[in-house]
């Protein structure tokens, strides 16, 4: 989750060991408490995508990397909800105008606006960030 990105960021540091195939041996999890991190439901060759996928969740919440620092506070997870869609000039593409509100100028309204798309698109791609305790 986001929340374990940052914990990783805030360091020590961490070793990733990548698993191919059926993974690790049970025994070395077992008798160094590794910690086991998925990034999807779905199988994966080997661990090294997975954790390149890790290494550049995790790096971007470092100090320096990221040109605003602030930007990062205003991400999909960072508020528990997908982040609301984007758009850029032109005005209109293909007959597909920017929505009113963000070009009205009143930052409440597109504030708004932002959560309540925020919201509409979790309910419809992940429901389950909305659940009282979702997953882990």
């Amino acid at each position: 989750t986001q929340a374990r990105v940052r914990e990783l960021a805030a360091g020590p540091g961490a070793v990733i060991l990548c698993g191919r195939f059926e993974g690790v041996d049970q025994r070395v999890i077992d008798a160094r408490g590794l910690e086991e991190v998925s990034v999807g439901d779905f199988i994966l060759s080997g661990g090294e995508p997975a954790a390149l996928v890790l290494l550049d969740a995790v790096v971007r919440l470092l100090p320096g990397v990221m040109g605003n620092a602030v930007s990062g506070e205003e991400e999909s997870f960072e508020n528990g909800l997908l982040e609301h869609p984007h758009y850029t000039r032109p005005q209109e593409f293909e007959g597909r105008p920017i929505p009113d509100v963000l070009i009205s100028g009143n930052h409440r309204k597109i504030a708004e606006w932002r959560r309540a798309e925020a919201e509409k698109l979790t309910k419809e791609r992940r429901p389950d960030l909305l659940a009282d305790d979702p997953p882990r």
